[in-house]
């Protein structure tokens, strides 16, 4: 059976952009008689607000859409993102990182060609070669750190990868791509890569669907998955839902929300069709 799921973070009001990826995940389950969930990706405390996350329920069932079993909230599972993590560690596939975001930059500004990853030039592994005793001194006297994953020996573990993405068949995974990914911060216990990729697999998602935007994330998805044992999904990237300018729709660029278009009198229906779907109440169209 088909299960899908939406995992928007509760920092802000949904808007046209998320709706659009709401309706795709929700239609995908409801047409094949599967399962759509609903997870609310609230582990930032300084960002995400309950306030946010009871608006992003009312304005998903004011869309029509519905869910199965109960909303998942990240935050109620830190305990487990932990245990995965633990079990990483074990493995001496984490090292603390102990750079600060200004220390990261003046190296990569120092180095004469740094190398660029999805997310930006990639950390230059100033920490990967600390020794034993330098860490867990600095660990016992408090000093802040992250856990990064030492990409190499994770992928050397690994081994070649591969992931069905729906449009385009088997593709090849180049995880390393992403460097020596941080999983945990000390505001955040755990990464959005790890959270997503331990709950699709907890809550036995089948079918991923998301923005063409974090395409690229789903080769250290895989990695994690084969390093944790976890099963791996099938993918459905999607194109984005553009603003009148052309560029994608953004909470950061206060892009019309569907409170805002509510407000406006827009029902529903108009809503569904502004992101991209007609008629999705009754029979939806994809």
């Amino acid at each position: 059976m088909i299960t899908t799921r939406f995992a928007p973070s509760p920092t802000g009001y949904l808007h046209l952009g998320h709706a659009h990826a709401a309706l795709v995940a929700w239609g995908r389950a409801r047409q094949a008689g599967g399962r759509f969930l609903l997870r609310l990706e609230d582990i930032d405390p300084a960002r995400c607000t309950p306030h946010f996350a009871d608006a992003i329920l009312e304005d998903l069932a004011w869309l029509g859409l519905d869910w199965d079993g109960p909303v998942r909230l990240q935050s109620e599972h830190l305990p487990e993102y932990r245990a995965a993590l633990d079990g990483l560690a074990g493995r001496g596939l984490l090292y603390p990182c102990f750079c600060s975001r200004a220390d990261i930059a003046r190296e990569i500004a120092a180095s004469v060609a740094a190398p660029h990853g999805p997310d930006g030039a990639l950390y230059p592994g100033t920490c990967r070669h600390r020794s034993p005793d330098e860490r867990a001194a600095r660990i016992a006297a408090g000093e802040p750190h992250a856990l990064r994953l030492d990409i190499a020996a994770a992928t050397d573990l690994a081994g070649p990868l591969t992931y069905i993405e729906e449009a385009e068949g088997e593709l090849r995974c180049d995880p390393a791509q992403f460097g020596d990914v941080v999983l945990a911060r000390k505001d955040a216990p755990a990464s959005y890569h790890l959270c997503v990729t331990h709950d699709d697999a907890l809550q036995g998602v089948t079918l991923v669907t998301r923005g063409v935007d974090l395409k690229p994330a789903t080769h250290l998805h895989r990695l994690l998955q084969a390093l944790l044992g976890w099963p791996t999904p099938r993918y459905a990237h999607h194109a984005l839902r553009l603003g009148p300018d052309g560029r994608r729709l953004a909470k950061r660029d206060r892009a019309a929300t569907l409170r805002d278009l509510r407000a406006a009198g827009v029902p529903p229906a108009g809503v569904r069709g502004l992101a991209g779907f007609q008629d999705t109440a009754g029979s939806a169209s994809f």
